[in-house]
């Protein structure tokens, strides 16, 4: 009896299309393709060990299992983590709607306004509530943004600090651990020495620090009044950084009115489930001044072609690919999707429901605080926001306490030394009150039995810790307080840009494949959601038993010993192998190596991520086919012998080919001492049919949001998991609150962004050996069908050994540029009008577009995107013959926005039809853009990354 396979859903491509791909591509099957494009020396001798593959309807079983063996607590742990409202609209219309998570970062700003207006919201949000006129559109968690705080603080150091060689760092005692640990981790790979201490101690004229790093409220829950500390530490030229919480900043003054230079944290219990850590968005927000030191993106308000507002990314846009080993960050994907869900909560709720929520949480903790009282528990904070931390009345110990509380599914924060946390939420309403007051009365050996019906508005805090200024004052932030109202903003805002939801979105090295509904749907279960990063482990068995497994299955496909899922994105991946491999050369008395050979047709990131781990980075250059110059190669090997660290290469390339030399460059830098490290960018050409072990790799990350399926949400989440060798297994990351170490601590949570992983774990076990194996294969098909379909037209840069290219390709367009004057940007400009998010423009060739299909587009999807492109080509043709002018033509001009569509005047010398309509498909499904072509210089010369100026403007 013949049962249905997921792969059939996930692969676009069906047999009865093979005769026509094979006949167009020139070979008899797809197993001759594949020899002919990847090296026989590399292949797999074996299918791939991995469990059967299920049915969706198993893996919905499986999946279901997993969950319920998670036990669902009532947390108040805190630490960075709280029980969240999830407002039911932003869940149904954002974060399961495929036109928001299946988007891309939004490099393309005509097709991309409603996520750009989305990310504004939040930046604007987050300055507003920071009280810094500046903020970033989120970073990956508050502990990684501490480090990227620490790094533009130390950039930032004045010339005199420079010449007297202050390299060090204060951190606060009272600072998350998670927090301390990734500081720990990151500044010593670059020689920054971290001092910890009480910031009360601190005597600036003893002790030289270029930053300081507070918390605010600090880990204990207290509220510090830190402007004594801030004004020294100015007087000596000490920047400081404050870790803060977005929901405490709602009643309390802000870091930027007393004297912050950046403020940063995470906006998690702005409506986003815990996941078990994450993912969830961090936020940075600085002053005006640093605009040009922040890492990560800024999304800025320009203007189009017309003069009609748009906005775009500013700045950063792509800094890592440009500036390579001098970007500000090696920051590339961050977490966009759960900070667009962040600002809707915002924009939910408004500055008035905002303010409810915060008081409530308020009133509870001190509610909780009085109550607690009359039964010897001594609260130790002066003041506090929402946490509580407990000292025990004499002859009652933790355990007493944990016994009662795990008995009504509480858990609570435990202190060394014998202290209780209890940090209040806003879903701690009257019941839960009264649970978690018998779970202490219990522990004294009283039975008093609590109803709690009512809690009065209570603020306890001091008149000068209370925020003066307003907040949310945009009428983004007032107008959408029905859900009817914000169900039809979100889709307002949605309507406005290209997803796979539209389209094919053929971004090279980006591989935007199907994130598939049934691997979606496991993330809306509680035993999921609703699970803290720091609960005891036989409440998280499930999530546990889903990881080791993982964790197995993407060894065996890499081939080799260990993972670490800890790494939130593709950039800290690389960071983190890179980090590996340090301590690995450290234990063996190799520390003195501090030499990187990057290729220069490695990923964009590598260069900074190895500036990041305190490498130096030589480029290895190309030779005229886009292989590693191996006389260049040979020579770098030599002349770094003595302080080679390794080798980062991409592989296949970013030029799209399978490189034969591969063994033979793995094999010279191990005899020369030096580790090779695979970038897993590009891991969808390998999957099945070779693997980073094989070839001689001794650590790769790999992009679960690219590969393995996790969707790029807009610009984030990712997932850059490591994969190493059995000698570096003993230096992966560990964690100071989850694991036996804190080695190498990358991320605020254990196992980084765990809510999302299930979705890999599904894509691989509904995909099983062949399915995934047969994924790979149509990818690498796919993408020389389109290389035979545009050859003739446009060219292809970059071939392999036998004329083949791998699972991207690299599209020549600079023939076309100097016969036309048509640019690369105006065919990618131009792709809109027919409904198309442009492939990578000008990476890695300047003057092309580099084009990835992936496995899941069907036939008919490739035809009608080769029909475009080939489209496109007749119009450069025409404007090349003179039969429109360079100035005034399709392309120059595009996109056509539906406000010039349709307007009474029509100031082009081709007709509407032409630009509007240029292919039959198009009329029957036409994608409208808002804006015509964003002024990106007049955005970056006038930088408005926050509402609130375009409000004061007004």
């Amino acid at each position: 009896m013949k049962i249905e396979h997921f792969k059939t859903r996930h692969i676009g491509i069906k047999t009865e299309d093979l005769k026509t791909m094979l006949q167009t591509v020139g070979v008899e099957s797809v197993d001759q393709l594949i020899d002919e494009t990847i090296p026989k020396d590399i292949r797999l001798k074996q299918p791939l060990d991995l469990p059967k593959a299920l049915t969706e309807m198993e893996y919905a079983d499986e999946i279901n299992r997993l969950a319920s063996a998670n036990k669902v607590f009532t947390t108040y742990i805190g630490m960075g983590w709280y029980n969240t409202n999830t407002p039911a609209p932003v869940y149904r219309n954002v974060f399961e709607n495929p036109a928001w998570y299946t988007s891309y970062t939004p490099y393309q700003a005509e097709i991309s306004q409603g996520r750009l207006e989305a990310l504004i919201n939040f930046q604007t949000m987050v300055s507003e509530l920071t009280g810094l006129p500046l903020a970033n559109s989120s970073l990956l968690d508050e502990a990684t943004a501490a480090a990227e705080a620490a790094s533009m603080m130390y950039g930032l150091r004045s010339r005199k600090l420079v010449k007297d060689g202050v390299e060090t760092l204060f951190v606060d005692e009272n600072v998350f651990p998670q927090t301390l640990s990734v500081l720990r981790t990151r500044m010593e790979l670059v020689e920054i020495e971290v001092v910890v201490g009480n910031y009360k101690n601190v005597n600036f004229e003893e002790s030289n620090y270029f930053g300081a790093i507070v918390q605010y409220p600090n880990s204990n829950g207290n509220v510090d009044d830190y402007r004594e500390f801030v004004e020294k530490a100015h007087d000596s030229e000490c920047k400081v950084a404050v870790a803060t919480d977005l929901m405490s900043l709602v009643l309390l003054t802000p870091p930027g009115e007393w004297g912050a230079d950046i403020a940063f944290g995470s906006s998690q219990r702005f409506g986003i489930p815990m996941y078990f850590g994450g993912p969830s968005a961090a936020f940075f927000a600085t002053r005006d001044e640093y605009k040009r030191n922040v890492p990560g993106r800024i999304i800025g308000i320009s203007k189009d072609a017309y003069g009609k507002e748009a906005y775009r990314m500013a700045l950063q846009t792509r800094e890592q690919h440009i500036k390579r080993e001098k970007a500000t960050s090696n920051i590339c994907t961050a977490q966009a999707l759960l900070a667009t869900m962040s600002s809707f909560y915002a924009v939910y709720h408004g500055p008035k429901g905002l303010k409810d929520i915060a008081t409530r949480i308020h009133s509870t903790a001190s509610f909780v605080e009085n109550a607690l009282s009359g039964f010897g528990f001594k609260q130790k904070n002066h003041t506090y926001f929402d946490t509580l931390r407990l000292e025990l009345p004499d002859n009652i110990t933790q355990d007493n306490v944990r016994d009662m509380a795990e008995m009504r599914s509480i858990n609570l924060r435990y202190f060394d030394g014998g202290d209780v946390g209890i940090s209040i939420d806003e879903t701690t309403d009257y019941s839960k009150v009264s649970e978690l007051l018998a779970v202490f009365a219990m522990s004294v050996g009283s039975s008093k039995e609590f109803s709690v019906e009512d809690i009065d508005e209570k603020i306890i805090l001091k008149p000068e810790q209370l925020r003066k200024s307003p907040i949310l004052t945009h009428e983004n932030f007032n107008l959408y307080h029905s859900e009817t109202e914000l169900m039809r903003y979100i889709k307002r805002l949605e309507r406005k840009d290209i997803s796979l939801a539209h389209s094919m979105i053929s971004l090279g090295s980006c591989t935007m494949k199907l994130n598939a509904a049934s691997e979606m749907l496991p993330l809306e279960l509680p035993g999921f959601r609703n699970i803290h990063p720091f609960a005891p482990e036989d409440q998280t068995e499930g999530y546990r038993e889903m990881i080791e497994d993982l964790e197995s299955m993407l060894a065996e496909i890499t081939g080799l010993a260990g993972t670490s899922l800890q790494p939130n994105s593709g950039a800290a991946g690389e960071f983190t192998g890179l980090l590996v491999i340090a301590s690995y050369l450290k234990s063996i008395g190799q520390g003195h190596r501090k030499t990187i050979l990057i290729p220069a047709s490695a990923h964009g990131t590598n260069p900074a991520s190895a500036v990041q781990a305190g490498f130096n980075p030589v480029t290895v250059a190309s030779d005229s086919k886009g292989n590693v110059d191996m006389v260049d190669f040979e020579k770098k090997v030599a002349e770094h012998r003595d302080d080679l660290a390794a080798y980062m290469i991409t592989y296949p390339s970013t030029h799209g080919i399978f490189e034969v030399e591969i063994k033979k460059m793995c094999e010279m830098i191990h005899e020369a001492g030096g580790q090779v490290y695979m970038d897993g960018a590009n891991m969808n050409a390998q999957v099945g049919l070779t693997n980073p072990g094989v070839i001689g790799a001794d650590v790769c990350h790999l992009n679960l949001h690219k590969t393995f399926a996790i969707p790029h949400g807009g610009g984030g989440p990712g997932v850059g998991p490591i994969c190493v060798a059995d000698h570096l297994v003993p230096f992966l990351p560990g964690h100071p609150v989850a694991f036996e170490s804190d080695l190498n601590t990358v991320s605020a949570a254990p196992y980084g962004s765990a809510g999302v992983l299930a979705i890999t774990y599904g894509y691989i076990r509904m995909m099983g050996t062949d399915g995934l194996t047969e994924a790979t294969k149509m990818a690498i098909l796919n993408a020389n069908y389109l290389a035979e379909k545009l050859n003739d037209t446009y060219g292809i840069v970059y071939r392999g050994a036998n004329g083949r290219v791998g699972h991207e390709l690299i599209l020549e367009c600079r023939g076309l540029k100097s016969v036309s004057g048509i640019t690369e940007t105006d065919i990618a400009k131009r792709l809109i009008d027919y409904g198309y998010h442009a492939p990578t423009l000008s990476f890695p060739v300047a003057g092309t577009l580099m084009i990835e299909p992936t496995e899941s587009e069907s036939l008919s999807e490739l035809d009608r995107f080769a029909s475009a492109m080939l489209n496109i080509h007749k119009e450069i043709i025409e404007v090349s013959r003179g039969e429109y002018t360079k100035e005034d033509n399709v392309l120059v001009n595009a996109p056509h926005p539906e406000y010039e569509a349709v307007a009474d005047d029509w100031n082009h010398a081709y007709p509407r039809s032409k630009a509007i309509y240029p292919l039959p498909y198009v009329s029957e499904n036409k994608f409208w853009v808002n804006v015509a072509r964003v002024d990106n210089a007049y955005g970056d010369r006038n930088l408005v990354s926050c509402l609130c100026q375009v409000s004061a403007e007004e």
